[in-house]
């Protein structure tokens, strides 16, 4: 008998795949040729909006494919976790770009194509004979954007235009890994891989603004979302700080420089997050805490006050917070002060909000008798709501289906 939180029964606790295709994105064609994580997480937003995304890939398949984690018993492994977590909802085609009769293919496809996404480096598709200016020749209307480390020329000749990168490099570049670390200076990379899925997030955002455009005037364009470019808009305050004030922002822990209590608390069993610098939750807090004196006290009295004096304010919350556990600290703000457990993945498996936001969904897996379960769609709509309908593809699975249909298409047209 497996325990209520076993992970290998976690898919009974998930939202179930939607039957077929729903979203706004519906009746939108997207040609995606990305891989790795930036392109693929941003085409995934597309495709769980309802387009009909067609991945295309080498014979060889996205690199990622073969990355870890597999189902112990799948034997099969057309993927793992990796590439089921940013894939789900496309179809694969394999297209060899290296040869003539491939790259004729891709044309035609994009030819009825809405939107055209790839994250080459520069020139690569250029030395394909496949530049966007030959896409866009063929189909005015087209959408072709870019994901690239330090952008495309054709929006701003960066000197770094033909150096590689991925998510620490973005991250570095950025300023993000600046200002992210231990209190005592100690730089770190932030956990999630932001240097490829914001501007995966951003490169979704903006093939949207450019089919709205598209749609209004039957003219495509180019799209160009920079990896670094995008990570130092995250890391926004860094900016304003410097510029204001001359302020080059440093790795400050958990706290912020210019709100307290704003940090990350030990409990007697963990950790939990309490947000009260604005007046009346730093009442309520001080109430619950039985310390209402800290009110009217002048090192607290002011959010300014309290940035100024704010080692006394963590070890004052944090004394408070040690002494019990998580469930009793957020069972005792919960609703008044801003407050979360820290959790990690186990424990969202069995929260009630995730749950009744259906923020999980069990998706199948090809050579598994279980699903796997992913991250389901955060932006919900009332009318045409997006979600999984499709588990991601086996490499070139759907590619006689998709030339069938460009066929078709092409027969009706003639």
């Amino acid at each position: 008998m497996t325990a209520p939180n076993d992970h290998r029964t976690a898919h009974e606790r998930a939202a179930p795949m939607q039957p077929a295709a729903t979203g706004p994105l519906a009746g939108v064609r997207i040609i995606d040729l990305t891989r790795a994580l930036a392109g693929p997480y941003g085409t995934m937003f597309l495709a769980d909006m309802g387009a009909d995304v067609i991945k295309v890939e080498p014979p060889e398949g996205d690199p990622t494919r073969g990355s870890e984690p597999f189902f112990p018993e799948d034997s099969e492994r057309a993927f793992g976790g990796y590439f089921a977590s940013i894939n789900r909802n496309k179809r694969s085609i394999v297209l060899d770009l290296k040869q003539e009769e491939d790259r004729q293919t891709l044309l035609r496809l994009v030819d009825g194509a809405d939107a055209l996404v790839e994250n080459f480096r520069a020139g690569v598709m250029e030395r394909l004979g496949l530049p966007y200016e030959t896409f866009a020749a063929r189909n005015p209307r087209l959408v072709y954007a870019a994901i690239r480390g330090f952008g495309d020329p054709r929006t701003g000749a960066s000197p770094y235009v033909d150096w590689p990168a991925y998510d620490p490099v973005a991250q570095a570049w950025s300023g993000a890994i600046s200002m992210t670390g231990t209190a005592d200076g100690q730089v770190l990379k932030i956990g999630p891989s932001v240097g490829d899925l914001y501007p995966g997030t951003l490169a979704a955002l903006a093939v949207v603004s450019a089919l709205f455009h598209a749609r209004a005037t039957g003219q495509g364009q180019f799209v160009d979302v920079g990896m670094c470019d995008a990570v130092m808009h995250l890391a926004e305050a860094a900016i304003y700080r410097y510029s204001y004030q001359g302020i080059v922002t440093r790795p400050m822990g958990n706290s912020h420089p210019q709100l307290s209590p704003f940090d990350i608390y030990p409990t007697a069993d963990g950790h939990c997050a309490i947000a009260a610098p604005g007046p009346a939750h730093w009442a309520l807090l001080c109430a619950a805490m039985d310390r209402t004196d800290l009110i009217h006290d002048e090192r607290t009295l002011s959010s300014r006050e309290r940035v100024k004096n704010a080692a006394l304010v963590r070890g004052l919350v944090s004394a408070w917070t040690s002494a019990r556990t998580t469930a009793e600290v957020v069972e005792t703000l919960g609703g008044k002060v801003p407050v979360a457990p820290v959790n990690n993945a186990a424990d969202l498996f069995s929260d009630a909000h995730i749950r009744a936001r259906q923020m999980l969904v069990a998706v199948d897996h090809p050579g598994s008798d279980r699903p796997a379960v992913l991250p389901n769609t955060a932006m919900k709509f009332t009318a045409t709501p997006g979600g999984v309908y499709r588990r991601p593809p086996r490499l070139g699975e759907h590619t006689a289906e998709i030339l069938a249909e460009l066929e078709a298409t092409e027969k009706e047209a003639t």
